[in-house]
């Protein structure tokens, strides 16, 4: 185990400095700015795609929608609960989370696709979970160490939208 580099009266002393920086002290290793802006694309993403889930909630039709309809609000209300941990993740470091709709499709790594039948629906959320996970991959190995807080959070939404990309192609693999 790795002894402390700095000593605990400076640890103090350091700690009283920049009292408005919250939790984001002198050991903070990240590019902080870089850190607000991926995370406010994160935002972006996750709110396009609480959506979309919503909107092929209250729109999938057919014989065997039911259970793929509760599936995509279920997972809205995931993708939700994602957004709003971002969010707040923002705020702690001092920064503002970017919620403005004119914004939105532009920042978000996933598109929003209304999609005409279940298979459809079922595909191009997929395909936006997958293009979740790759995001969220790249985020995290960017991250490294520098960020433990931020990388333990993106590393929980990553676990969630693996298994969000294993719903839909279950349902795909049905018949969806």
């Amino acid at each position: 185990m790795a002894d402390f580099v700095t000593d605990v009266q400076t640890l103090r002393t350091r700690a009283r400095q920049n009292l408005e920086r919250g939790p984001v002290t002198d050991a903070y290793g990240a590019d902080l700015p870089k850190v607000l802006d991926m995370l406010n694309t994160a935002l972006a993403t996750e709110i396009v795609c609480t959506l979309r889930y919503r909107q092929h909630h209250f729109t999938a039709k057919g014989l065997d929608s039911e259970p793929v309809a509760q599936e995509f609000l279920a997972h809205s209300v995931e993708e939700q609960d994602h957004a709003d941990r971002l969010a707040s993740r923002i705020a702690q470091l001092g920064g503002t989370p970017d919620m403005d709709p004119s914004r939105l499709l532009d920042r978000a790594h996933s598109e929003y696709v209304p999609a005409a039948d279940l298979k459809q629906m079922l595909t191009e959320n997929l395909v936006a979970e997958r293009i979740a996970i790759a995001s969220y991959t790249e985020m995290i190995t960017w991250l490294g160490d520098a960020d433990p807080t931020t990388r333990g959070l993106l590393e929980s939404i990553l676990a969630r939208e693996e298994e969000h990309a294993d719903d839909m192609l279950t349902f795909l693999g049905a018949g969806g």
